[in-house]
């Protein structure tokens, strides 16, 4: 078993943003009960000893934590390289500046396209001038930025304008990265899935910026699943590099894994290192001695460690199956089905799209008044580099 480098910290799923494509919980009620500040500088501390280097702050909408400074400036003090993952909205040169003073390493912000009603239209509000306005700010502070761009077929024929646009707000680094089916994007599936044509325009597009801005932005390109031959290697294999804690404090090997039937692990329960090393949701997809065939005896299975786990129970109902995405599975039909039908001459022009509700407010109030409150009724108790 290796230490984990990364440490997703999801520290709310409050989110001024509605996106059809947001792969966060539908079951919001659930992460309410948020982690305070203490509990957070206790898990960034295990984190930091259990061997991790990188801290991604992210949600929902990381900047709607009113300790978000504490937070950051917690992991400087750790030595933890820090990425701020954000939407942008609200963040304001005051706030930025409180956050690069605290030590803040690094600013992701997400852009659903490269034309205001376009984008402002996927977000669900409007946001997409205070979203130029904000990396003008993380421009001016001299954070590395990255722009992060989530894929479908409503935007990915924009790709060489978002790519203009990537290099117009000065990205150092800009992630074009295809839906992946979780949450209200599975919901939305029928709508958002591509056609191969759409797929084959972007890839070509895709090449071209890559050679042309070689020296200058890293462009990141990620497929879509559905359209691959073999699956992906989820999260570098299942609890072997990363973890993310949730809102509430569960402990999960990748950010979709609250899907699955697995006993739940919680930092306010149990340390980090026990969790990581012991757990039940930790152990139970870890190496390869899980794997049924045609994955225990693929000449792959250290390669794509039987796909992702997540995908695989979300198409057949058991995590345990091998990722339909691959053309070996005895399931891959389940994913060919819904290619065919994306590229049926038939499929309607613009399917609706189901609405994610805002989610912005959280009952206890904010995180500094809960913080005092636990503290007075005696409750004791986190890919590659950006």
């Amino acid at each position: 078993m290796t230490s984990p480098f990364g440490l997703l910290a999801e520290l709310t799923y409050r989110c001024p943003l509605a996106c059809a494509y947001c792969s966060n919980p539908l079951n919001m009620a659930d992460y309410q009960d948020e982690l305070t500040t203490d509990e957070w500088r206790r898990v960034l501390a295990e984190a930091r000893d259990l061997g991790v280097l990188q801290c991604h702050l992210s949600g929902g909408e990381p900047l709607l934590r009113r300790d978000l400074v504490e937070i950051v400036a917690e992991a400087h003090g750790l030595g933890l390289y820090s990425n701020l993952v954000t939407s942008a909205i609200g963040l304001s040169r005051p706030r930025a500046e409180q956050l690069r003073a605290a030590g803040l390493d690094h600013v992701q912000v997400s852009i659903q396209a490269d034309e205001p009603a376009v984008s402002d239209r996927i977000a669900g509000t409007p946001s997409f001038q205070r979203k130029i306005e904000a990396m003008g700010v993380v421009k001016d502070l001299g954070w590395p930025l990255t722009l992060n761009v989530v894929l479908h077929r409503q935007n990915i024929d924009r790709v060489a304008d978002v790519l203009g646009l990537a290099e117009e707000v000065g990205a150092d680094r800009v992630e074009l990265a295809n839906t992946q089916y979780y949450g209200w994007a599975w919901r939305n599936r029928d709508a958002l899935l591509p056609s191969r044509t759409q797929l084959e325009a972007a890839e070509v597009v895709v090449r071209a910026a890559r050679e042309r801005l070689r020296d200058r932005m890293d462009v990141i390109y990620v497929i879509s699943d559905y359209y691959s031959r073999y699956p992906k290697p989820c999260m570098g294999g299942w609890a072997s590099r990363q973890l993310t804690v949730t809102p509430n404090g569960d402990v999960l090997p990748c950010p979709a894994a609250q899907s699955l039937p697995l006993p739940r692990a919680s930092v306010r329960k149990d340390p980090l290192e026990w969790i990581w090393a012991e757990s039940s949701v930790m152990t139970a997809f870890r190496g390869t001695d899980w794997m049924p065939d045609p994955c225990r005896s693929c000449d792959r299975r250290e390669l794509d460690f039987g796909g992702c786990r997540c995908q695989a129970f979300q198409l057949t109902g058991d995590a345990a199956r091998t990722d339909p995405v691959c053309h070996l599975s005895p399931d891959h039909d389940l994913v060919a089905g819904v290619v065919r039908a994306a590229n049926a001459d038939s499929r309607p022009d613009d399917l609706p799209l189901i609405a994610r509700p805002h989610a912005v407010r959280r009952t206890g109030g904010d995180p500094g008044r809960r913080d005092a409150a636990r503290q007075g009724r005696g409750f004791t108790k986190g890919g590659s580099p950006p």
